[in-house]
């Protein structure tokens, strides 16, 4: 049977690698980001090779006949005036290649990070002749580090100068950056010590028990060959870097971008400069742009391949995957970026609608990606009352329903191909269907985060909640940022102190956004008791009782301590409140009377059924 492998393993001479660094045979991937290791690791490093010993493979991919083109640059260190293309890119190895560059061969100090700082300085490293030599001293502590100007004051004060060639005879240290050209270094030595019999004897030695460990070196291989696919490039990247930080597709497609001469870096940035003016918008990554631009352009893709007569069970899915998002081209990217973006300042303003200002009221990232590519495939025919209010029930149904808490990027795919016909009067889109709103839901939810949390908190906005101790409404406070939370309506010490399940008071039910100052009047006190100094402070009780239902609350129920009346009939409001959102209708009717159950200590809801309007 024939093996087919993306791969292959070889090894090959370090000389000859840091050869094909200095020529720019092999460069970077311009998606590699710089980063230096600490003094530490650099001489462990060194240390290993000068005894031999492996310091794991380096991963190269092959770009003589590849299709796929990454934006090389040179590796720190190589001065090219003018970079031909390489034949290889690092994709594994580039700090233990870039170390070994830089101190064996450029002749340039080594850029190192402080191990207890990020300060980072400038290193020569040198071997102790006499300590490399001494079987009893650890190979480690015969590398030394100094200073670019070569002299270092040690903490006995002792003072080690190798600022000249004969200074470094006269301490005793080999600077590494002479190991493959020690002939040259050994004649002036031996010229110092006037041939010396001794000296020579222990030159040789240092020689051949420890540089011709370098010379000999053989560094193993992985080559990628260059058939393997833009996506595997990047998974390939994030299963072996230890670098810290993952590769995500928008560092793959601006070195790929750029070998068609278009920086994408370039163009989001400007981009990303204008959108997150917008504060709802704030939190918008590059990635979330690209998905959007491949949503839009797998729908377009679509909607061209049902027009010239193709097969329904054979046109392109729209899709916003990682491996979707790594075949958008350059071209597909310039012709949708514009509306895309125009895409996301719609987004915006319908956000500003629904009382959505900041993107921390945003429960799902994805949710954004899908609604902004929505309105651009939508353009001009979004304008309308009727698509506005149906893009409400879908917003609402996705945040409340946790539509996109499982499979998010399948569920933006199916909501851009369905939400623009039902926007437009036709069927119902699987979200609006799927979405529960469920009792339930109220009772399990105790999270300061989470879709149903901040889908709720965000709706009592939409909805005018007003704060109890300003009388201004929440979206206000809020404009003057200062801080609003949610917060307890009967107060947990009150709760304990009456017994009641924890499950009850944590729960949404007894949760509402009020700014602090409001919760700090509140204290511990019972309801009746901080209703009445909010009166105390001028706030007649008509204009209180509004403030109240304005957050789905019956008064009634608090002035006089009620907490199980005013839990059943709150989570009624709540219910109908987010039904009404979603575009379902509620059968209130039905959830009065005995909803609550206790068995075994815990609480059970009867199911209510929710319908569509």
């Amino acid at each position: 049977m024939n093996s087919i492998s993306t791969f292959d393993i070889t090894k090959y001479p370090l000389l000859d690698i840091l050869k094909d660094i200095k020529t720019g045979r092999i460069q970077l991937p311009d998606f590699q980001r710089d980063w230096v290791w600490d003094d530490s690791r650099v001489r462990r490093l060194l240390s290993s090779i000068s005894l031999a010993y492996p310091v794991g493979a380096v991963m190269l991919l092959q770009q003589e006949n590849s299709q796929l083109r990454f934006k090389p640059r040179p590796v720190d260190g190589a001065t090219l005036q003018q970079p031909p293309a390489p034949n290889l890119l690092i994709l594994d190895g580039q700090q233990r290649l870039t170390t070994l560059f830089m101190v064996l061969l450029a002749e340039q100090p080594l850029l190192v990070k402080g191990s207890k700082s990020n300060k980072i300085s400038r290193h020569w490293y040198y071997l102790d002749i006499e300590k490399a030599l001494d079987s009893d001293t650890d190979r480690i502590e015969a590398i030394v580090a100094l200073p670019e100007s070569k002299k270092l004051q040690t903490f006995s004060g002792e003072l080690i100068d190798a600022s000249t060639p004969q200074q470094e005879f006269f301490s005793g240290l080999f600077p590494l950056s002479k190991v493959f050209s020690f002939s040259s270094w050994r004649s002036e030595y031996s010229r110092l010590w006037d041939y010396s019999t001794t000296k020579l004897k222990l030159i040789d030695t240092f020689e051949q028990e420890v540089l011709k460990k370098f010379e000999h070196y053989q560094m193993p291989v992985i080559q990628l060959r260059d058939s393997l696919p833009k996506d595997a490039v990047c998974q390939v990247f994030e299963d072996t870097n230890t670098s810290g930080y993952d590769l995500n597709y928008f560092d793959l497609m601006s070195a790929s971008y750029c070998a068609d001469n278009f920086s994408l870096r370039d163009d989001w940035k400007h981009r990303e400069l204008h959108l997150k003016s917008l504060k709802v918008l704030g939190k918008l990554r590059n990635t979330d742009f690209l998905q959007a631009v491949t949503l839009v352009a797998s729908y377009s893709r679509r909607k061209s391949a049902i027009r010239a007569g193709v097969n329904r069970d054979k046109v392109p899915a729209i899709s916003c995957r990682r491996l979707d998002v790594l075949k958008l081209s350059t071209e597909e990217y310039q012709t949708w970026a514009d509306s895309v973006t125009r895409g996301f300042e719609e987004a915006a303003r319908f956000l500003y609608t629904q009382k959505i200002f900041d993107a921390n009221d945003l429960a799902y990232p994805i949710q954004l990606v899908a609604l902004a590519a929505i309105l651009t495939v939508l353009g001009e025919q979004s304008d309308s009352e009727q698509v506005r209010s149906r893009l409400g029930h879908w917003l609402w149904s996705g945040m409340l329903g946790e539509m996109y808490t499982r499979g998010p990027e399948t569920q933006a795919a199916h909501d851009v191909l369905e939400v623009p016909i039902f926007l437009l009067g036709s069927l119902l889109p699987t979200t609006l269907t799927s979405a529960e709103c469920s009792a339930q839901r109220l009772l399990s939810v105790r999270k300061r985060y989470g879709a149903v949390f901040q889908g709720l908190t965000a709706l009592l906005r939409r909805e005018g909640a007003i704060d109890w101790s300003t009388g201004e409404e929440i979206n206000d406070v809020l404009y003057f940022e200062q801080q609003v939370e949610s917060h307890h309506i009967f107060p947990v010490s009150w709760c304990k102190q009456q017994g009641i399940d924890p499950k009850k008071y944590n729960s949404l039910v007894n949760r509402t956004p009020l700014s602090a100052k409001t919760n700090k009047k509140i204290g511990g006190k019972p309801p009746s008791a901080y209703l009445r100094q909010f009166e105390m402070s001028g706030t007649s009780p008509s204009k209180l009782n509004e403030m109240l239902r304005s957050h789905a609350i019956d008064p009634s129920r608090l002035r006089c301590d009620d907490f199980e009346g005013f839990f059943v009939a709150r989570t009624q409001a709540l219910m109908e409140l987010m039904a009404k959102a979603m575009g379902k209708r509620f059968p209130g009717k039905a959830f009065e009377g005995s909803c609550w159950e206790y068995k075994n200590g815990n609480i059970n809801i009867t199911h209510q059924t929710i319908t569509l309007n």
